[in-house]
């Protein structure tokens, strides 16, 4: 199911040709969740163009390094095999990272290799994430939805920011190479892409429930979990612009309704998950199609993710349409309180050496 312009209200953009030539070239980029689903759609589409318009690095993360090589080497063919670059060997961009999001010791050991091997990280896509999973909790003991699609992001971020801010910070000097094909000139700007949900809606009745997000929660449903943990990456993102208004451009999307992995443990859930993901496949749009809005908001011009304004993260519907949030996703208060939140849970969690 594609995403139709006149009948979505939403931009007209293929990654193929829409991609400025000057929004990846020579950049850093790290994404996670990058083996499968939208994530590695993603990276093939960053370089599935032209070598004058390609990335320095990517780094594509994945919990294992084995599915990592294997995304990196099915990449790789279909790039050569689009015939935008017959010779291309995607293992000399992309990097495979190991990156379990429910383990913090994992996130700091994949934070110490970017750190120790990357210079600079002009794009951060938090892509990862589970959904309507079973009651469980991470390795800290933290809601398992809540902990992998927030807290594992907030924590991968904290540890990248010195990274970020660097490289916005040396942007007035920039550093980046230059296109050789006489395109303008690359505009330095780090960019920040978090991967919502319009299951954001879906939340609790006070929007997060703090009090019990170190525990299964099992007393809620496993939707209104996953609602909470999707509310909460907007309202980070919109902390993490405010915080940052100078360095960073902070958007927050739907990709829409994809048929991913994502829809495996709603699938496996009993016959009644079983036929109405029968049903509702019909309706899912490809991981091609669903990718489109993440690739657009990293890569269009700046003034298009922040048509609020410098230091306000907006939240984008396919393709680049902005729309709406809830009304717990407009809280300031609760945005505060989860910023306040998150820098507590994670105090002390640092890099050391």
């Amino acid at each position: 199911m594609n995403y139709i312009p006149f009948l979505s209200g939403g931009k007209s953009f293929n990654p193929r040709t829409d991609i400025p030539p000057s929004a990846i070239h020579g950049k850093t980029i790290l994404v996670t969740g990058g083996n499968a689903g939208l994530g590695k759609q993603s990276i093939l589409e960053f370089v599935r163009q032209p070598a004058s318009s390609l990335p320095s690095r990517i780094w594509l993360c994945s919990r294992s390094l084995e599915r990592a090589q294997s995304a990196i080497d099915d990449i790789s063919a279909a790039v050569q095999s689009s015939g935008v670059n017959p010779d291309f060997d995607a293992s000399s961009i992309i990097k495979p990272l190991q990156l379990d999001l429910t383990s913090f010791a994992s996130i700091k050991s994949a934070a110490r290799t970017v750190l120790a091997e990357s210079g600079r990280l002009d794009i951060l896509m938090l892509n990862a994430g589970i959904m309507a999973t079973t009651t469980g909790v991470t390795r800290e003991g933290y809601e398992i939805q809540f902990g992998t699609n927030h807290l594992g992001h907030a924590l991968l971020t904290k540890l990248l920011l010195p990274l970020l801010l660097k490289t916005a910070r040396s942007a007035k000097g920039n550093d980046l190479p230059q296109p050789a094909d006489g395109s303008p000139p690359i505009t330095p700007e780090v960019r920040v892409v978090i991967l919502s949900s319009e299951g954001h809606r879906l939340t609790p009745l006070s929007g997060i429930n703090f009090d019990t997000l170190k525990s299964n929660q099992s007393s809620i449903l496993t939707w209104q979990r996953y609602g909470q943990s999707k509310l909460a990456n907007i309202l980070f993102g919109k902390q993490l612009a405010a915080h940052y208004p100078d360095e960073l451009s902070v958007v927050s999307l739907h990709p829409g309704a994809v048929n991913t992995q994502l829809f495996h443990p709603f699938r496996d859930s009993g016959w009644v998950g079983w036929a109405a993901a029968g049903v509702l496949k019909f309706f899912l749009s490809t991981v091609e199609d669903g990718a489109r809005n993440q690739v657009w908001a990293a890569t269009a011009p700046r003034e298009e993710v922040q048509a609020d304004g410098k230091g306000r993260c907006g939240y984008f519907l396919p393709v680049g349409k902005r729309v709406g949030e809830s009304g717990w996703a407009k809280d300031e208060e609760l945005g505060r309180k989860l910023w306040e939140w998150t820098e507590g849970e994670l105090k002390g969690e640092e890099i050391d050496g």
